[in-house]
């Protein structure tokens, strides 16, 4: 009945995601994305403490703790360099000077 429950919660978790990250304006997805990148570095820390704790004769456990994490990892990483790709576009003086190296 465990699973059941936790794949319930997770159902319920993605779709209420879905839906409330659908309703925002195009102007916050900037501070949200920033907020966000915060959660999924919490969410590598549970991954890695998860891991940790996975039982060393269970190959399946050892397996998904680390796919777990390397998925935690990428996905803050990526977090973070598209938000500094977004806060970009509102830089000013941001100007390319053409010509040789300087």
């Amino acid at each position: 009945m465990e699973g059941f429950t936790a794949l319930y919660i997770f159902m319920l978790a993605a779709f209420t995601g879905y839906e409330v990250i659908s309703r925002v304006p195009v102007i916050l997805h900037t501070p949200l994305m920033s907020g966000s990148n915060f959660i999924h570095g919490v969410v590598l820390i549970g991954a890695m403490v998860a891991l940790g704790h996975a039982d060393p004769d269970e190959p399946l456990q050892l397996v998904i703790g680390f796919f777990a994490v390397l998925l935690g990892a990428a996905n803050a990483a990526g977090g973070y360099v598209v938000t500094e790709r977004m806060l970009g576009m509102f830089k000013t003086g941001n100007v390319k000077k053409e010509g040789g190296a300087q």
